[in-house]
């Protein structure tokens, strides 16, 4: 029988949406490292994704490199700070009454929640992967929604609130940073 604490284990009964997984990981301080991993393994699977897209298309390999690499550090630096936000929130200004939780639980659910991000690795397929992108992100907005709750202990309607009111916010501190940078995201 298969380790049922194993990554990979874990990321299959992440992807199936398993509140029990969810429950699992909330409560072990031990899977940190491993939702870690699960962030870096769907990023590169993304960044592969999209980066032989890109050479399919005619951009040279060098698009490939800096394409992960920056994949990499902003799907890093967007599950810590998307974890921090949705724990400010979950646990203040949207926390509902049974509401107790650190930002390492919402860390670790959040990052398995990000275990359909492999599929990303598809996108590169003509005609259809475009659509297995989206699906797969939208399959990782669901888990992320049920990592949530059961995080933060909360109903599905709450955990939804936090994810939306979380993501606006995450919206909007990027588009500070970039304007603050002065990086030119349109036109």
């Amino acid at each position: 029988m298969a380790d049922s604490t194993s990554l990979i284990n874990r990321m299959v009964r992440a992807a199936k949406l398993e509140i029990s997984l969810y429950e699992e990981v909330e409560a072990d301080q031990k899977a940190t490292m491993p939702a870690l991993w699960l962030v870096i393994i769907a990023s590169i699977a993304a960044g592969i994704g999209t980066g032989i897209a890109g050479i399919m298309s005619g951009e040279g390999p060098m698009f490939f490199v800096w394409g992960l690499l920056g994949g990499l550090a902003v799907a890093l630096i967007g599950w810590l700070a998307w974890a921090g936000i949705t724990y400010l929130l979950g646990t203040t200004v949207l926390k509902g009454p049974n509401t107790s939780s650190t930002w390492g639980e919402l860390l670790r659910t959040i990052g398995f929640a990000q275990s359909p991000g492999v599929f990303k690795i598809l996108s590169f397929i003509p005609f259809v992967g475009g659509v297995i992108s989206f699906a797969a992100s939208i399959w990782m907005l669901i888990a992320v929604v049920i990592g949530v709750r059961q995080a933060l202990d909360v109903s599905t309607g709450r955990a939804i609130a936090v994810c939306i009111v979380g993501w606006l916010v995450y919206f909007l501190l990027g588009l500070l940073l970039a304007f603050l940078l002065g990086i030119r995201l349109f036109g």
